[in-house]
C-alpha cells in the first residue's frame, strides 16, 4: 500500500515549457470513475499502466495509490472497454527550487486547461512556487482526471 500526497494548481502560463527537461503524450480512460476506488488505465508514449486510487482525505491531499506496469497490447485493450470518454494531455517535468513539477497541458474537450502538481514526502511540505504556478486547486474534484473525463474543460463555459 502506497500513500500519495499531492498538491494541484492552476497553470497561469506557458513560461513552464522553457524550463521542462522532458514532455510526454498520455491517453488515459477510466474503468472505474467513483471516488472510492478510481481504477485508471493509461498509455505514456509506448508503455501502459493501470492505476487504482482511493478517495482522499478532507483536504483532498493524501490518498492510497497503487500503479503497476503493464503491456502496451493490454493496456490499449483495457481502454477499449473502459468507461466513455479518454483524456488527452501532454506532461511536462519540470524542476524548480529543487521540487519535481509535472504539469498537465490538456487536448481535446479539455483544451486550454493547464494544471501543475507536486507531489510531496509530507502534507505540510514547503513549496517554493515558480511564478507560472497559479490557483491552488487540490481536493477541488471537478479538476480530477476522473471527473474532467465526464465533464470536459471546454462544457465549464
Amino acid at each position: 500500500m502506497a500513500l500519495e500526497i499531492e498538491r494541484k494548481y492552476l497553470v497561469k502560463n506557458d513560461d513552464f515549457k522553457k524550463e521542462s527537461f522532458k514532455k510526454v503524450h498520455i491517453i488515459q480512460g477510466f474503468l472505474s470513475s467513483v471516488p472510492e476506488r478510481t481504477v485508471r488505465i493509461r498509455v505514456v508514449e509506448d508503455k501502459g499502466f493501470i492505476t487504482v486510487k482511493g478517495i482522499g482525505n478532507n483536504e483532498g491531499v493524501t490518498r492510497f495509490e497503487w500503479e503497476k506496469g503493464i503491456s502496451l497490447n493490454d493496456a490499449k485493450d483495457l481502454l477499449n472497454i473502459s468507461e466513455p470518454g479518454v483524456i488527452s494531455k501532454t506532461r511536462y517535468y519540470v524542476r524548480y527550487a529543487e521540487q519535481l513539477f509535472e504539469v498537465d497541458e490538456f487536448h481535446e474537450g479539455n483544451l486550454g486547461l493547464i494544471v501543475a502538481e507536486i507531489e510531496l514526502k509530507h502534507e505540510n511540505d514547503n513549496i517554493q512556487k515558480p511564478d507560472w504556478l497559479g490557483e491552488e486547486v487540490t481536493g477541488i474534484s471537478k479538476y480530477y482526471n476522473s471527473s474532467l473525463v465526464n465533464t470536459p474543460f471546454l462544457k465549464w463555459f
